[in-house]
C-alpha cells in the first residue's frame, strides 16, 4: 500500500491505492470472492455507498458523519473508491493484478445545520478527484507520489556515528519524520491556494523568525521513540511535535503545514535558532561527540547544510555548505565568539569548516547572516570571560579523578610499604632473629 496528498483546494484529502497481487502457481484455475469492507463499520459512524457512474467510469461513493464526544458538531466524510471486481479467477501459472485507488475528504467540526451543503461540496469534490485520479493512471500518480516526497526530504536529518544510547539512530528520526509529516497538510502543494496565501508561508520557511528556542531535540526521547506501532500513537506524536514547535517559535512553520514542519524539526534537532539578524547553532557542546548532518536549511531562498563532524582524534568540527536556489546572495558564519573574521560561505563542493570553541559564559557555537557588519559588531557584544577550544572545555568540564581518590591511593600505596618495610625488619633485626650466616662447629 502507498498514500498519497494531493490537496485541491480542501482540507482533508487525501488518495490512496492498494495494490493487489494474488500469484497462482498451480496448474489449475483459482477463482476467489472479492468484497470491499464496508465504510460504516469501518469508521464506527452512519455511512451511505453508492454506485457512481461517471464519462463511463464506474466508482463507489460512500458518505457518512461521525459524531465528535462531547461536542454537539460532527465531521463529515465522503470516500470514493474504485469499484472491485466481484469474482476473481487467475490463469495457471500466472499472476493476477489489479490497482484500487481511492479518495477521501473530510470536513472540519461543523454545526449540524451546514451537513446539507457541506456534504454537497464534498461529493462534488470527491467525484471530481477520483475522476481525475483514475484518468491520471496508476504508475503517473506513483510517479507524483515519489517525486513529492523527494522534494519534501531535500531538508532532513543524517546521522553519521553514534557513540551513546541516548541519541536516536537514522531508522528512527526518518520514521519520526515519515510518520508525523505524514499526518499534516500540505498547502504549498495545492494548485489552488492564493498567490497571498502561498507568498506569505514561503516567506515563514525563509526566514523562520526566533524558531527553534531552547535546547536541542535530539535526545528528547518521546519526541523520536523508537517504536511506533499503532494510528493513535502515530497521531499522538505528530500533535506533541506541532505543541513542542508552537511553544518554542514556530508557530509559522506549523502553519505552514507539511514543509513548515519539517523545517522545524530539522532546526530542533540540532538547536538551530533564527535572530532577528543570524541563523545560531547552539548545541550543548558537552555533547557533541555524535556525528550528523542537517541539510536543506531554509535561509532566505537559499539551503544551508550543517555538519558537526569528528576528526581522526575524535575532536569535533563543524562543516557548513550553501545551495544557492536563486541568484547568489552573499552569505558569511563565525564560530563562537566571533573574534576571527567572519568567512564568505560559496557553492564549492568542499564547504567550509571551522573549529568548535566554546565561550564563557556559553553561547552559540556559530553564527551564520547576510549582514557582515552585523556579525563584525557581535564580538564586541557577547561580553566573553574566556574562549577555549573545545578539548579543553571538556579537560576542565571532566578533569578526572577527584584529589580524594589519589590521595586515599597514595595512602594506601605508603602504608603498605611501611607494613612491608616492618615486616622485613622484625624477621632480620628484631628479637629473635634467626642468625644470617650458620657458624662452624
Amino acid at each position: 500500500m502507498w498514500l498519497q496528498q494531493r490537496l485541491k483546494g480542501l482540507p482533508g484529502l487525501l488518495s490512496s491505492s492498494w495494490r493487489i497481487r494474488i500469484a497462482n502457481p498451480t496448474v489449475r484455475v483459482a477463482a476467489f470472492e472479492a468484497s470491499a469492507p464496508a465504510a460504516a463499520s469501518a469508521l464506527g459512524g452512519r455511512f451511505t455507498t453508492s454506485l457512481e457512474k461517471v464519462e463511463e467510469r464506474q466508482f463507489l461513493l460512500s458518505s457518512g458523519r461521525l459524531l465528535l464526544a462531547g461536542s454537539p458538531k460532527v465531521v463529515l466524510v465522503v470516500v470514493a473508491a474504485k469499484k472491485l471486481v466481484s469474482r476473481v479467477q487467475v490463469a495457471p501459472e500466472s499472476n493476477f493484478d489489479e490497482t484500487v485507488l481511492s479518495v477521501v475528504y473530510t470536513s472540519e467540526p461543523i454545526e449540524v445545520s451546514k451537513l446539507e451543503e457541506t456534504f454537497s461540496k464534498l461529493r462534488e469534490a470527491a467525484k471530481k478527484e477520483m475522476l481525475e485520479v483514475m484518468q491520471m493512471g496508476v504508475e503517473d500518480l506513483f510517479q507524483e507520489h515519489q517525486q513529492t516526497w523527494s522534494d519534501l526530504f531535500i531538508s532532513g536529518i543524517e546521522m553519521r556515528k553514534i557513540t551513546d544510547a541516548h541519541t536516536p539512530s537514522s531508522e528512527t528520526v526518518n520514521m519520526t519524520l515519515y510518520y508525523v509529516l505524514s499526518t499534516v497538510p500540505a498547502p504549498l502543494l495545492d494548485p489552488l491556494l492564493a498567490g497571498e496565501d502561498r507568498e506569505k508561508i514561503e516567506a515563514s520557511l525563509n526566514y523562520a523568525d526566533h524558531c527553534f528556542s531552547g535546547h536541542a531535540t535530539m535526545h528528547a526521547e518521546n519526541l523520536w521513540p523508537p517504536r511506533l506501532t499503532s494510528v493513535t500513537q502515530i497521531l499522538q506524536l505528530s500533535d506533541l511535535w506541532k505543541l513542542t514547535l508552537q511553544k518554542r517559535g514556530c508557530k509559522g512553520l506549523v502553519t505552514a503545514g507539511v514543509h513548515g514542519l519539517m523545517q522545524g524539526m530539522v532546526l530542533s534537532f540540532g538547536g538551530l535558532q533564527f535572530t532577528e539578524n543570524h541563523l545560531q547553532f547552539q548545541a550543548d557542546p558537552d555533547v557533541l561527540h555524535n556525528s550528523y548532518s542537517l541539510r536543506g536549511i531554509h535561509y532566505n531562498k537559499d539551503l544551508i547544510n550543517l555538519a558537526v563532524l569528528l576528526d581522526a582524534e575524535g575532536k569535533p568540527f563543524l562543516h557548513v555548505s550553501v545551495k544557492f536556489q536563486d541568484k547568489p546572495v552573499r552569505l558569511y558564519a563565525c564560530e563562537a565568539g566571533c573574534m576571527n573574521e567572519p568567512v564568505e560561505l560559496t557553492s564549492e563542493a568542499r564547504g567550509h569548516t571551522f573549529p568548535v570553541m566554546v565561550t564563557q559564559p556559553i553561547t552559540p557555537l556559530l553564527y551564520i547572516s547576510t549582514d557582515l557588519v552585523h556579525l563584525q559588531d557581535l564580538r564586541h557584544t557577547l561580553h566573553l570571560k574566556a574562549i577555549l577550544a573545545h578539548e579543553e572545555h571538556m579537560a576542565k568540564q571532566y578533569p578526572g579523578l577527584p584529589f580524594l581518590f589519589w590521595f586515599s591511593v597514595a595512602s594506601l600505596i605508603t602504608l603498605f610499604h611501611l607494613f612491608l618495610f616492618k615486616l622485613i625488619y622484625n624477621e632480620y633485626c628484631g628479637p629473635g632473629a634467626k642468625p644470617l650466616f650458620r657458624s662452624k662447629v
